[in-house]
């Protein structure tokens, strides 16, 4: 069995090296204070997400936390910058920003790789915010005529945000 753990490492490696090179980690030094109005947005996130990590004790049994948000708006309107203020107020997170295109393979089979190699190194490196820009490009409404791999991306992403 030791042969096959090898034949996975040099693989999940480059996979994770790719990855690497696109994504932006970091914990960032937004607070609340910084981001200019939103303040609904805000207080959702801060209950959503702040308050369960701050007193875990209170969201057991039917109040488990939300495991994803989805932020959404037009460009430029402060997504990017709450998600970030959000890790920083979140016990010093660290944030995860990738675009949606940085996980698009041509190689079949790898998009799905490298969504959960994504979710792997946020795991490994908790706690951890994920931001992925343009999420919408991959992961529109389920359709008939969508390809077999955007299908199979989608459905990883499901399986990786279900933890």
């Amino acid at each position: 069995s030791d042969g096959e753990g090898e034949s996975e490492d040099p693989e999940k490696k480059k996979l994770q090296n790719q990855l690497q090179g696109a994504i932006v980690m970091e914990r960032p030094n937004v607070k609340w204070s910084d981001v200019a109005g939103l303040e609904g947005a805000k207080e959702a996130l801060k209950e959503a997400v702040i308050l369960p990590i701050k007193f875990p004790h209170l969201f057991t049994g039917k109040r488990t936390p939300w495991r994803g948000i989805l932020l959404f708006g037009p460009p430029g309107t402060g997504k990017s910058y709450l998600a970030k203020a959000v890790a920083t107020e979140a016990n010093n997170s660290t944030f995860f920003s990738v675009s949606s295109s940085d996980l698009v393979s041509k190689w079949l089979g790898e998009s799905e790789k490298l969504v959960k190699n994504l979710f792997q190194l946020a795991r490994e490196n908790k706690p951890s915010i994920i931001f992925i820009d343009e999420i919408d490009s991959l992961c529109g409404s389920r359709s008939e005529n969508e390809s077999e791999a955007a299908r199979r991306i989608k459905t990883e992403f499901l399986v990786q945000m279900q933890g």
